[in-house]
């Protein structure tokens, strides 16, 4: 079944603190600030944080994904509008299984739409799987249907490199705390030594269905939740579920390039889905410090040459470091102050091979003391230019 049912009942907004027109950027932040404050690390045995943990965590891995936020919004909105809207205030006028009946008109029972008794369909699962692309999931048809257990969430996470790892690429090692398979059971939520039945009311499908009238509708399966399986002798370490909260080291390959801010996916690294249903990713994402050499601009990497007067010119061979060792520069003679001469394929290097380009611009250096002689020559220099005709105002000004 896809979420939109759950969806009508959870806040996700809320539980981040922020409002329904917030932007990436402010739903980031207060994830971030959230999961800090609530990570089982610094909450060890609070199972009240944990919980509000999971929430969170939940909360952002839908709206921080454009999809799905488009998809969650859509869903409440759809309900918001008042066309199922009963007088307890929840969509549909459904009150959370207390048995009291909405009409539409005529004989049409809401309760219907929503999936009321036991062996009701799940009709307003059909509806939303059908609008938003999610399936309503198979029918009990006597041969099964696979049920595709619930994906785990995916988690955030940050780290920090040096500007240099960062354009040569690098791996780091991470430490995650989360809902990860159970190391009994390997995930199956069963004890060591049983193993999960196929559930005898759906066949394995998960699902259960009926008709009603020219409708047909489906729900999961009350007696296995959807899962197809049945647990008679549960894992006693994770209680049934396949999953516990733990510790884990990962590591994590930082690829050439990545720029500050840049995020990294990491497959089936987030949490564990229940019962050995698929993880979710991991998202890490990367802060690059600052260089005292180096900025870079694209795959380029730039550099401040200091020079001498002289150097500019009569010209010269410097000698300019790069990521990897130091390349010789050549200074054509009457080169400009601010110049920014171009060495190829000397900058960052790019993920589909090859490197950008070293913009290395020069600076006149001057020097802030010289001896007798020196000063003493550099005035005869001075009075020569101007006896040359040399104005290096010229023009300049009007």
């Amino acid at each position: 079944m896809a979420p939109q049912r759950e969806w009508l009942e959870k806040d996700f907004y809320s539980e981040l603190g922020v409002s329904s027109d917030a932007t990436a950027n402010e739903i980031r932040k207060a994830y971030r600030k959230l999961a800090n404050e609530l990570h089982p690390d610094k909450n060890p045995g609070d199972a009240a944080a944990e919980e509000r943990f999971k929430r969170v965590s939940e909360a952002n891995s839908v709206l921080s994904d454009p999809e799905k936020k488009k998809e969650y919004d859509e869903t409440r909105a759809m309900f918001a509008g008042g066309r199922f809207r009963g007088g307890n205030g929840f969509p549909g006028g459904f009150n959370g299984g207390g048995g009291t009946t909405y009409t539409t008109g005529g004989d049409f029972n809401l309760d219907d739409l929503f999936g009321g008794g036991a062996d009701a369909g799940g009709g307003l699962g059909d509806i939303l799987g059908g609008m938003f692309g999610g399936g309503g999931g198979g029918r009990s048809t006597g041969r099964g249907t696979a049920s595709r257990p619930r994906r785990g969430q995916d988690l955030e996470a940050e780290t920090t490199l040096s500007f240099r790892d960062a354009a040569k690429g690098t791996t780091v090692s991470m430490r995650v705390t989360s809902p990860s398979p159970c190391t009994t059971c390997h995930g199956s939520g069963a004890k060591p030594g049983t193993s999960p039945r196929m559930c005898p009311r759906c066949n394995g499908s998960g699902f259960v269905s009926r008709n009603q009238g020219a409708f047909g509708f489906s729900e999961p399966c009350r007696d296995c939740q959807g899962t197809g399986s049945i647990i008679e002798d549960p894992c006693p370490d994770c209680g049934g579920n396949g999953v516990q909260v733990r510790a884990r080291n990962i590591n994590v390959r930082i690829p050439v390039g990545v720029e500050d801010g840049q995020r990294i996916r990491l497959a089936g690294q987030g949490e564990a889905g229940m019962r050995g249903a698929p993880s979710g990713d991991l998202f890490v994402t990367v802060h690059v410090t600052g260089d005292k050499l180096f900025t870079r601009s694209g795959n380029d990497l730039k550099v401040e040459l200091p020079v001498s007067f002289s150097e500019l010119v009569l010209g010269a061979t410097v000698s300019v470091p790069t990521l990897d060792g130091s390349v010789g520069v050549k200074i054509p003679p009457n080169t400009a102050d601010g110049r920014t001469l171009r060495v190829r394929g000397r900058g960052v290097p790019k993920r589909a091979g090859g490197s950008g380009d070293l913009l290395v611009t020069v600076k006149v250096a001057v020097p802030t003391s010289l001896d007798e002689k020196a000063t003493e020559e550099l005035k005869a220099y001075a009075e020569a230019e101007k006896a040359s005709g040399y104005e290096p105002r010229a023009g300049w000004g009007r």
